[in-house]
């Protein structure tokens, strides 16, 4: 298992490094043990998860073998034994995938954790990002595999290092509230509840914690390969970033949390606007709101028609309804795979059928 990085010798046999997670841990309900330190740095931010009114049990951990996920498994674990499984995903685009599976077969076995693999085809079409695509794949499956497992939700294990390089992902791609918010907490996605409690800590804390526990973990060859953008990022300005702002984890997941806030507030307004301009938006009702509100009203009607449009595109459609004072003016502009076109008193818009098909 070249690709594997066992941080110690095989796991101890399947009784010992259970009874020694139960008694090491307080429990997710605060019934008194006895401690080992350190504690799992994982625990408490799942222990917060228990008070979510919302979460259903049993719930499951998306489980990559990685020191992240480990550690988010063996939290959940000690916080609702019996009530935990793990699934993992097979990309199957590297050699190294099959030995990750053998890592985390034998962790689940030591925890009595079910284990279920699935192989999904992370393929990515031309032009598409291979990032992307595996993301989604991911996500896919493991959405069918709760609904398949009657779990209540999915745990991931994306901590404060994945937040902030979303954050210069988003910033470098001159991204707005929607990218600026990064990562949320808690969202939705193929009809199951997705979880990210460790998204307030340092991957580091991790795997010092695993370290000393001395927990095999797996790190991923591909995590170093910096073809992708993200894994720059992660080699060459996180550790500028870190010596110059030690505290940058904490205040970019504030930063991050602020731009969600201002972007929940935007929706709540786009939503008023919408119903005062109306659906199709009527163009004299537009003209009377301000630029960045027609802006904002726009971009939230052209979503619900599954159409993004740039910034550039948005700039035109603003310049054009500030410009349609007479009858005869026509409006006629690309936005996302469509067109925005004027009808009468308002303005309408249409898919641009795929000529392919």
């Amino acid at each position: 298992m070249n690709a594997c990085k066992a941080m110690a010798a095989s796991p101890t046999p399947k009784p010992t490094l259970a009874n020694k997670l139960s008694a090491s841990l307080p429990t997710a309900r605060g019934k008194p043990a006895s401690p080992v330190q350190p504690v799992n740095p994982a625990l408490p931010a799942v222990q917060q998860l228990a008070n979510i009114s919302s979460l259903v049990l049993p719930i499951g951990v998306a489980y990559s073998g990685g020191a992240d996920s480990t550690a988010l498994l063996l939290a959940a674990v000690q916080c609702w034994p019996g009530q935990v499984q793990a699934i993992h995903i097979h990309h199957g685009l590297q050699n190294a995938a099959d030995d990750f599976v053998l890592i985390c077969q034998s962790t689940c076995s030591d925890v009595g954790v079910p284990l279920h693999v699935l192989n999904v085809d992370a393929g990515h079409a031309p032009g598409e990002s291979p990032e992307d695509a595996a993301r989604r794949a991911r996500y896919a499956a493991l959405a069918r595999s709760a609904k398949q497992q009657g779990l209540g939700g999915v745990l991931l294990g994306q901590h404060a290092d994945d937040q902030a390089e979303t954050i210069l992902l988003a910033l470098s791609r001159g991204a707005g509230l929607p990218g600026l918010s990064a990562m949320p907490e808690r969202f939705e996605r193929g009809g199951v509840e997705f979880y990210r409690p460790l998204l307030q800590m340092s991957s580091v804390n991790l795997r010092e914690w695993l370290v000393h526990q001395k927990i095999s973990f797996v790190d991923d060859p591909s995590n170093t390969d910096e073809r992708y953008t993200r894994n720059r990022i992660r080699a060459r300005l996180m550790p500028a970033l870190a010596a110059t702002f030690p505290q940058f984890r904490t205040t970019f997941a504030r930063s991050a949390q602020h731009a969600a806030q201002a972007q929940v507030l935007l929706l709540e307004i786009a939503q008023q606007d919408l119903m005062v301009v109306g659906a199709p938006p009527a163009i004299r009702a537009l003209q009377a709101l301000s630029p960045p509100r027609q802006a904002n009203v726009l971009r939230y009607w052209l979503l619900q028609q599954r159409a993004t449009p740039s910034a550039a595109q948005l700039k035109q459609l603003l310049a054009q309804i500030a410009a349609c004072t007479t009858r005869g003016h026509q409006i006629h502009l690309k936005a996302g795979t469509g067109h925005v076109t004027r009808m009468g008193a308002v303005l309408n818009y249409t898919i641009v059928a795929d000529k392919t098909l």
